[in-house]
């Protein structure tokens, strides 16, 4: 399996060298060259298999030239380490949970298979790297979770100032040794575009070894193809919809990957926030990114999000906007959604995972069927929305701890000639 840019089919690279390099030096994003494929013997006997056997069967095509077997079942017995319990919402709804990880968030899996494999090539090359990621929320606690265990790797995550929930952003600011916080002062996509400046200055490429851990690197999102295959271990290979809420988009790029695996997908539901651009998109047929807006969502406040560039290369633009449906409420919305579905299912809904259930319930207006939600974080991180529905504790014993520890970060303006200097530094 090689990989392509998305701006550049020609050029060809191995996973290794995909995954180290982060982002192409042309500005695209790396691609499989191909989608393998799984049989329709694999779905009719899929409620036989756990998600171990499943990920490797998923993941090997990918990564087969890179990593041995042995190798490659390790990182998937480390990463896939936790619980991904499916819950009945209501009849025929049903919540994938997918943050019972250690950042409590969906993104534990794709940054701890990105670690692990970094881990494995920069031991052979016997050489240190500098993982840049920029974070509206999530990516940056779950990458410092990952990356802390791991040698011969620095981390330099970049996160909005005040743009990020308080258990956020101790889960950015409360680790040693080789992960550092830059606190920028502004957006998430001035952060981003920090990190893409970056992995385009051929001065610094020079002098650093340098990638990214957020979505736009093949090693984040590839491993969370393997979310998807969960629910049909428990239901069978019925054809279900997924309702996926979505910022960058790392996620549903996912989600349409496994779909082409075979994966017996009926549709795919993005549910977005104020930051509407995709379901503009799928609507209207015109892509026109804005101005990043906050929201109770937080980790969904992207203006521009990066893997658009990935969907539109992995289907053409008609045939996105029926593969996908996308819906976009408010923040008034969000909160009425998450109290009614307390009151009525006794559900906690996250923002997140509530916009993604009424993007659901939008779609379902005009078709039916098994439908999963995919939850993507813990409600806990967002405890200054979730205190208006419940009183209770729902923090879990670890972010208890967490949340009593000292922030640790540097604050930057949205200046690239700064932040060079503090990676040269």
């Amino acid at each position: 399996m090689k990989y392509y840019s998305t701006k550049n089919k020609t050029l060809r690279k191995s996973f290794r060298e995909a995954l180290m390099e982060g982002l192409p030096a042309d500005n695209g994003l790396y691609m499989p060259e191909f989608i393998p494929q799984l049989s329709k013997d694999y779905f009719d006997n899929i409620q036989e298999k756990n998600i171990l056997e499943i990920a490797f069967d998923v993941l090997k095509p990918f990564v087969r030239e890179d990593l041995k077997d042995d190798q490659l079942k390790n990182i998937i017995h480390k990463t896939f380490s936790f619980d991904f319990p499916v819950k009945k919402i209501e009849e025929n709804n049903y919540a994938l949970e997918l943050f019972h990880g250690p950042s409590y968030a969906f993104k534990d899996v794709g940054a701890t298979f990105l670690a692990l494999c970094l881990e494995e090539f920069y031991k052979v090359a016997e050489e240190k790297c500098t993982i840049l990621v920029a974070t509206s929320g999530d990516t940056g606690g779950a990458v410092a979770s990952a990356f802390s265990k791991v040698k011969n790797i620095e981390v330099v995550i970049l996160y909005p100032s005040g743009k990020v929930s308080d258990l956020q952003e101790k889960q950015l600011t409360t680790f040693d040794k080789n992960v550092k916080a830059l606190e920028v002062e502004g957006d998430f996509d001035d952060c981003q575009q920090l990190v893409k400046q970056a992995f385009l200055d051929s001065d610094l490429r020079r002098k650093l070894n340098i990638s990214s851990a957020n979505s736009i690197n093949v090693g984040r999102f590839l491993p969370q193809m393997v979310y998807y295959f969960v629910p049909f271990i428990e239901f069978g290979n019925a054809p279900l919809n997924f309702a996926v809420p979505s910022g960058n988009y790392g996620n549903l790029t996912a989600g349409l990957i496994a779909q082409k695996m075979g994966l017996p997908v009926r549709q795919f539901v993005a549910g977005a926030n104020s930051n509407d651009v995709v379901p503009r998109f799928l609507r209207d047929g015109y892509y026109d990114p804005r101005p990043t807006v906050q929201t109770i969502s937080n980790a969904m406040d992207v203006g521009n999000p990066s893997n658009f560039q990935r969907m539109i290369d992995l289907f053409p633009e008609e045939e996105i906007r029926e593969e996908i449906k996308g819906f976009a409420f408010s923040d008034e919305v969000t909160l009425k959604a998450m109290k009614t579905v307390y009151r009525e299912h006794d559900y906690l809904l996250d923002p997140h995972g509530a916009v993604g259930y009424l993007a659901l319930k939008e779609y379902l207006k005009a078709s039916k069927g098994k439908s999963i939600v995919l939850e993507t974080a813990h409600p806990c991180k967002f405890m200054h929305v979730v205190s208006k529905i419940v009183s209770e504790d729902i923090y879990p014993a670890g972010a208890k701890e967490l949340i009593q520890k000292e922030k640790k970060s540097v604050k930057m303006e949205v200046d690239y000639d700064g932040f060079k200097g503090f990676l040269l530094g």
